[in-house]
């Protein structure tokens, strides 16, 4: 019995409980949008992740990606960045690893979260052999049974990349052509073998694995775009108009989805690619990431990406993949995952700010900080902040024994205003 399949009984569950009460949501609204498959709670009955929602009416969600490469193998240091990826604000973790023992990799890291974690099977089904095109159909579907057997909440998989999709990429002016690792592999797989997909011609045993252990199925974006130029192009919407069929499908088995999105899209894009997506995949909970809205600032694309995911969010995006300063440059250090974490937490609650279900308690939030700012109460200011070590360890940096910060000091507007409004209100109380 799957969450959906529970939920589509009318039966409201311990997890559509614990959604419902820290969304602040009717726990029967939550039942109905699972039950549609507007809302997905990543969790796998082999699993012992927290329940999270992602989707209508819920707060935007961000994930952190982490793992090793074959050229730096340090299992402490991936997990180290998964516990303060989660310190920092990550909803959801995904284990990329490419290089080393990848199953002790995973686990290490289940074990020392308890947020959903999401994998791309295809890179352990590719592990084992000396160039991806060796691997069989066989490795692929082993790979997705044994990782949700070893308890992983979703796994990406890159089953909208077929022989359509591929003709379309052959035929475009794109600069790029596909910046998608597990959709790089596939589309050499099938080049090489001349072969359809198998996660897209065996989509129905994809289904029937993931509905036995309720493992929601992260539809992957193989042909999202990899720079400015590409974004909002052909081959981009023939994906998402295959994803929106496996959607259906995949809902009919009572098997949970969110369909993943770009990559790169200027600002004025953003908008269209976000209710296009949503619309093509009806209305499937949205993963992006980013969106990246320029190509030039390496070193800042934890920046370029908040700044896309924020307007992303408010045009119904529901799930944002972080990026950090080392994207497109290195394997991120703890550092940079704390960073990248922090500033995608500060884009969720500003597109939260502007969605329906949402907007009032993250109002309610700012309110409060700028009573704690008019107050000058700034153990509330720091208990507040998204980064609360960091906001106190600037101010008292520079602390000059004034209750204002040092910019202003006892020339502090609201000190000021406050004082100047007490005077007013103590001549008018005298004179009456």
């Amino acid at each position: 019995m799957t969450l959906m399949e529970d939920a589509n009984k009318g039966l409201i569950t311990p997890e559509i409980e614990r959604v419902a009460e820290v969304e602040g949501i009717d726990a029967d609204t939550v039942r109905s949008c699972v039950a549609k498959g507007l809302v997905t709670i990543p969790n796998n009955i082999k699993g012992k992740s927290r329940a999270f929602g992602i989707g209508k009416y819920m707060s935007v969600k961000i994930n952190a990606n982490i793992g090793t490469s074959r050229d730096f193998v340090d299992i402490e240091d991936e997990v180290e960045k998964a516990k303060v990826a989660v310190a920092y604000g990550a909803d959801t973790i995904m284990d990329l690893s490419t290089g080393g023992d990848l199953d002790l990799i995973r686990a290490r890291i289940m074990d020392a979260v308890d947020v959903p974690i999401g994998t791309v099977p295809i890179y352990q089904a590719a592990a084992s052999h000396k160039t991806v095109v060796d691997m069989t159909s066989d490795d692929m579907f082993n790979a997705v049974r044994k990782h949700a057997e070893d308890g992983v909440d979703f796994v990406t998989v890159h089953a909208g990349v077929n022989y359509n999709a591929i003709e379309r990429l052959k035929n475009s002016d794109r600069i790029t052509n596909m910046v998608s690792r597990g959709g790089s592999f596939t589309f050499a797989w099938m080049t090489h073998n001349e072969q359809e997909n198998p996660f897209y011609a065996e989509y129905d045993y994809l289904v029937e694995i993931a509905k036995e252990y309720d493992l929601t199925l992260s539809l992957g974006d193989g042909m999202r775009p990899g720079c400015i130029h590409d974004a909002s192009d052909g081959p981009k919407f023939m994906e998402f108009i295959t994803l929106g069929e496996l959607v259906s499908k995949a809902r009919q088995s009572n098997v949970q989805t969110f369909v993943e999105g770009p990559g790169h899209v200027p600002l004025n894009e953003v908008e269209l690619s976000v209710k296009a997506m949503k619309e093509l995949c009806h209305q499937a909970p949205l993963y992006l990431l980013g969106p990246l809205v320029t190509d030039i600032a390496p070193g800042f694309d934890h920046i370029t990406g908040a700044i896309g995911g924020t307007l992303a969010g408010m045009c119904g995006a529901d799930f944002l993949c972080m990026t950090t300063p080392a994207e497109h440059l290195a394997l991120p250090t703890v550092e940079d995952i704390r960073e990248g974490a922090t500033v995608t937490k500060i884009a969720a609650h500003a597109a939260d700010l502007t969605r329906d279900g949402q907007k009032e308690q993250a109002r309610a939030l700012d309110n409060k900080m700028a009573v704690a700012r008019a107050e000058l109460d700034w153990d509330t200011q720091y208990e507040i902040a998204i980064d609360s070590e960091r906001a106190r360890t600037i101010r008292e940096s520079r602390y000059s024994g004034s209750d204002a910060c040092s910019m202003c000091g006892e020339l502090c507007a609201m000190k000021i205003v406050k004082s100047a409004l007490e005077e007013s209100r103590q001549k008018n109380n005298s004179s009456s």
